[in-house]
């Protein structure tokens, strides 16, 4: 079984096979667990094991969890100021920001491609400088948000997810001093995969050849799906055979880019993300009833 998660803010999201857990620390230095089951119909279906369209599938439940752990993990940690997220406003803002992010990593690069034709007519090459654009933007973007200290936070609670999942992976001991000897990059990072997208929506795009703007738009948009569902088996493909002296090196920028959204993690960090994986491992052996929520102390 693969397990994955999600940093948030001030913990780790844990994701299963038939469960997810949230560890967050709360204000008063308790964390706080949430346990909840998944989706069966999601997880366990028939759909979910198709190549290519399973990336679609678990792209958008991935989203759908992240979103839900990042709501819970704000209202943990804005406890004491009483202010709790949720509501029709707060999806409402989650729209906005995925259109904005559509706009600014596809749409943006199009345009000024397009604006750039009379100085590079050749399509291929027109259509490469987009994905470069969209490449530096995206690069970019994640290196000037990681000046900001509450997102470096959240990116040394990455760091401790990949740890303790790289500890369970190889069959360490899940505890403190076992975990901090493993590193913070891990293959099925989400942020490999969004680099990978990049890569083949350049790929893909390079091919379309000379296109009016409203179709060049368009087109950008309608491939979405596709880009997602190619990138989603790469990583996949790459996972599997990851021992493999040439699948590494082509998965080397991939790993590379995570020094951009992971930071060393302090104990704290690392107990949290312990925390989140001990009692997801629980729930998906039964141990634990799912859905429960508990504020335990620092153990």
């Amino acid at each position: 079984m693969n397990y994955g998660g999600q940093a948030v803010i001030e913990g780790v999201m844990m994701r299963g096979e038939k469960a997810l857990t949230i560890a967050v620390r709360s204000p008063d230095g308790q964390i706080t667990i949430h346990t909840e089951p998944l989706n069966p119909r999601i997880y366990q279906s028939f759909w979910a094991k198709v190549p290519f369209l399973r990336g679609l599938i678990m792209l958008w439940d991935a989203l759908v969890l992240g979103l839900k752990a990042l709501f819970f993990s704000a209202n943990v940690a804005l406890k004491e100021e009483k202010v709790e997220i949720t509501g029709f406003w707060t999806w409402f803002t989650v729209l906005i920001s995925f259109s904005f992010a559509i706009a600014i990593f596809f749409l943006l690069p199009a345009l000024i491609a397009s604006l750039l034709e009379k100085f590079i007519p050749s399509p291929l090459l027109n259509n490469i400088l987009e994905g470069g654009i969209r490449l530096g933007l995206f690069v970019g973007y994640i290196a000037a948000i990681g000046f900001w200290p509450d997102v470096r936070r959240v990116f040394a609670y990455h760091g401790a997810e990949h740890k303790a999942i790289n500890a369970y992976e190889a069959g360490a001991p899940l505890e403190l001093e076992s975990v901090k000897q493993f590193g913070t990059s891990h293959l099925r990072c989400g942020t490999g995969f969004i680099l990978w997208v990049v890569v083949v929506s350049i790929l893909i795009f390079a091919l379309l050849g000379k296109q009016p703007l409203p179709a060049r738009i368009l087109t950008r948009l309608l491939l979405i799906p596709v880009v997602v569902m190619v990138s989603y088996e790469i990583v996949k493909l790459g996972s599997r055979y990851n021992h493999n002296g040439l699948v590494k090196a082509i998965l080397w920028p991939a790993l590379a880019l995570q020094s951009l959204t992971t930071r060393q993690p302090d104990e704290g960090m690392l107990e949290v993300a312990l925390v989140a994986l001990r009692e997801l491992l629980e729930a998906e052996r039964g141990d634990k009833p799912l859905g429960h929520r508990t504020d335990n102390p620092s153990a």
